[in-house]
């Protein structure tokens, strides 16, 4: 193990010691939010310095073992603890490199989630209603909420475009990935020669700010207009200016939100879109950074770069990034995402170890 990481390993124990000897104190309740800023820091450091100590059992295992070497009788047994010591060790600073690597800090949060109608006409926006529904049914295997915040139907019943909130534990870190173009090849429905066509859409999945005002915005950058709300929605909806729509000027992004009855609220909205679509921003300048150092594609979030080709006729689904195929097409559409998912957070943490060895 590299000095550096026994040196960060030795402080993390005892910041430990430190942490029981703190919390220990008659005192350490009268300020509650001290309190529990201890409490969750000792909850993150506890099992990695547990893990240590397994570490430093097998070390000193293996060294009782060389001692044992001299004694012939001894040796055989000896050479098997040594063995056994160190498979243990070369596992243990595995999951010890792995639990050191830095946390991404928006992994648990809440997301917006945004489909866009790309190349292919009708059969694009429909594809992106069958995005939708993929990425809703996996929210509801994981029990997160789902709420629409802005939708711009197309005439065959797809989506030019469409955003929705998923609001549940480690929405981010489990969708954070999906952000880039997305390619169809099947035969539309309204294809009578049973042609196949190609057709695509981008997927924006942007971290929630906690609040709008984590996202510095300033009031003389917005442009904001009111206007009559279109589609579905009653009377009311149709009658009064309750749509609302946000220019951020410095960066020209434009939020439109009318799916509520009332202004105030469709202005709400649009604000935290808008300070996420920021955020998002932000995150992509600096994940292409760290890109250009590491030639990382896992997480760079380029709408540009297609990540993804969804092939109905051959029932397959094969992600780009990490030449995965899977002949589960059916399953994935349903929400099915887990084995994906998975697979493209272990080829981001394998990207992060060998950064760190490098």
């Amino acid at each position: 193990m590299k000095p550096s990481m026994l040196a960060k390993l030795d402080q993390l124990a005892n910041r430990l010691v430190e942490l029981d000897e703190l919390l220990m104190h008659p005192d350490a309740t009268a300020k509650l939010d001290n309190y529990r800023k201890m409490t969750r820091e000792r909850a993150e450091i506890g099992p990695l310095v547990q893990l240590y100590g397994a570490y430093q059992q097998a070390a000193s295992d293996s060294a009782a073992a060389q001692e044992m070497l001299a004694d012939p009788e001894m040796k055989d047994l000896a050479q098997e603890e040594i063995e056994d010591a160190k498979t243990r060790m070369e596992q243990l600073e595995i999951d010890l490199q792995k639990m050191l690597l830095p946390k991404d800090v928006n992994d648990e949060r809440n997301i917006f989630l945004e489909i866009r109608a790309g190349t292919g006409g009708d059969e694009s926006a429909l594809f992106a209603g069958d995005l939708l529904r993929m990425y809703t049914r996996y929210a509801e295997r994981n029990r997160w909420q789902v709420e629409l915040v802005s939708a711009s139907e197309s005439d065959l019943g797809g989506y030019r475009e469409v955003i929705v909130r998923l609001v549940g534990a480690g929405a981010y870190s489990k969708l954070k990935f999906e952000s880039g173009g997305h390619r169809v090849q099947r035969v539309p429905a309204t294809e009578t020669q049973g042609r196949i066509h190609t057709s695509a859409c981008t997927v924006a999945v942007m971290p929630e700010a906690d609040e709008v005002e984590d996202v510095n915005i300033n009031p003389a950058d917005l442009r904001i207009d009111t206007y009559r709300a279109s589609g579905a929605g009653g009377q009311h909806i149709n009658k009064t200016d309750s749509a609302v729509r946000i220019t951020h000027l410095p960066t020209g992004i434009v939020v439109e939100c009318q799916d509520d009855r009332s202004q105030h609220k469709n202005k709400a909205q649009a604000m935290k879109v808008l300070a996420a679509r920021i955020k998002d921003v932000q995150l992509r300048a600096q994940q292409s950074a760290e890109a250009a150092t590491r030639k990382s594609l896992i997480g760079s979030g380029d709408r540009s770069e297609r990540i993804r080709t969804y092939n109905f006729p051959q029932g397959r689904m094969t992600d780009h990034r990490i030449n995965l195929t899977l002949y589960k097409l059916d399953f994935i559409m349903d929400g099915d995402l887990t084995e994906l998912s998975n697979a493209l957070a272990a080829e981001h943490q394998a990207e992060l170890l060998a950064a760190l060895g490098d």
